[in-house]
């Protein structure tokens, strides 16, 4: 292993692109995987349990919070999401980055973690409130009810835009894909990030002592 992997926070308002973000990054990355989060919404239609979320009842998911077993967890429209931190400390440990897809409040949850060192968050802005209806729209995935809910959500998503390491206007997909590459590539070389330089730097004080001995 060479460095320590990252858990990259990628949030918006609904809307705004991060999905489609994230899923390109995957494509440029392979070694990316999401945190598989724990919910206790049913599953849609082709969602499998495991691998979109982890389905568990209500019950179950409060005992995981009580027993410290969830980095976050909040409840929206409804349900109750998390995501489990066992797998996530066992990735960064192994190298391996991993993705998150979840609001401020989850971002300020893993911010405040035991793995908060190794936190990279990125908020996604919209263009213009205009055309984000419109991609709320367009994307044909929820009924004008929970469109209205999303829109009135958005002002307070993105009124915490400021609790991020990096904040984005994606008026361009392309364009903002490239920024977070640059980011994401520039992160994973922090020192904190890096465990085997403190072996490197105690080589090279060696040598400078059997150099002076």
């Amino acid at each position: 292993m060479t460095r320590r992997g990252l858990l990259i926070i990628l949030s918006s308002p609904s809307g705004a692109g991060k999905s489609t973000l994230a899923r390109r990054l995957m494509d440029w990355d392979p070694t990316l995987r999401f945190s598989v989060s724990a919910t206790t919404r049913a599953p849609r239609a082709a969602e499998i349990d495991g691998d979109h979320y982890h389905f568990v009842s209500e019950e179950d998911f409060r005992a995981m919070v009580t027993d410290e077993e969830m980095l976050e967890h909040a409840h929206v429209f409804g349900n109750f999401y998390g995501s489990p931190v066992a797998p996530v400390e066992a990735a960064i440990k192994a190298g391996r980055d991993v993705l998150f897809d979840i609001d401020w409040q989850g971002a300020q949850q893993i911010g405040n973690s035991r793995l908060s060192d190794h936190v990279l968050s990125i908020f996604v802005l919209p263009p213009s409130i205009d055309e984000l209806r419109r991609r709320l729209i367009s994307r044909g995935q929820d009924t004008d009810d929970i469109i209205a809910k999303r829109m009135q959500k958005s002002w307070d998503e993105i009124s915490h835009w400021g609790g991020y390491d990096y904040v984005l206007v994606n008026d361009d997909l392309d364009a903002t894909e490239a920024k977070l590459k640059t980011i994401i590539e520039a992160e994973r070389m922090r020192r904190v990030q890096q465990p085997q330089l403190v072996d490197h730097v105690r080589a090279l004080q060696r040598e400078f002592e059997e150099m002076d001995a």
